[in-house]
């Protein structure tokens, strides 16, 4: 996925997986997934994807401070 934030690109296929949690099983309408990735840059972005059912209904990318980076991984 891409997506265009505040004139810059973040894009999944271009950037490097930090960290990916997976929450329930393929085909659950509830499960959904999170990937911290890094741009070449050193800007981090956080994917997500689930069922229809689930906290991330659709396919989104959110940038993230250092910090906040950080601190998702912390929780997860």
């Amino acid at each position: 996925m891409k997506k265009i934030i505040c004139k810059k690109v973040y894009d999944t296929e271009n950037a490097s997986i930090v960290k990916k949690t997976v929450n329930g099983e393929f085909g659950d309408s509830y499960g959904y997934e999170e990937t911290l990735y890094i741009t070449n840059d050193g800007f981090y972005f956080l994917y997500e994807n689930g069922g229809a059912d689930s906290i991330h209904p659709e396919e989104s990318i959110k940038r993230m401070s250092k910090a906040a980076a950080e601190k998702w991984l912390g929780e997860h």
